[in-house]
């Protein structure tokens, strides 16, 4: 059973939402760097309501397809409300200011499960 964050019973029967985020990270940056940033994008779970689960990995498609993206990260929202918490949520925030600086590109798509 999926918990629901306290303050949003009302929406919990609205579809859960995954958040699928593809990042390219600039050439020149820092292994320690992307470690960061592979450590710290999990833990917004600790800090924003209605986040799920984050899960995440490194592309190893044979197909050569992935044009530079090397990251893929997947969140699940509980509804659109807990999405809509997220994107403005300081401490997502503060995570973007961190990355931003790192990326060549960024591809993010959303759907409900």
């Amino acid at each position: 059973m999926i918990s629901v964050p306290q303050g949003q019973e009302e929406e919990s029967n609205s579809a859960h939402i995954r958040h699928i985020v593809c990042l390219k990270f600039k050439p020149e940056t820092i292994s320690e760097s992307i470690l960061e940033i592979e450590k710290k994008f999990p833990a917004l779970k600790q800090s924003v309501p209605g986040i799920i689960s984050i899960e995440w990995g490194l592309n190893n498609s044979p197909e050569g397809l992935n044009k530079g993206f090397t990251h893929c990260f997947i969140v699940t929202f509980a509804n659109e409300l807990a999405r809509s918490t997220y994107l403005p949520h300081p401490a997502h925030q503060a995570f973007v200011e961190i990355l931003k600086p790192l990326l060549d590109d960024v591809f993010v798509i959303d759907y409900n499960l």
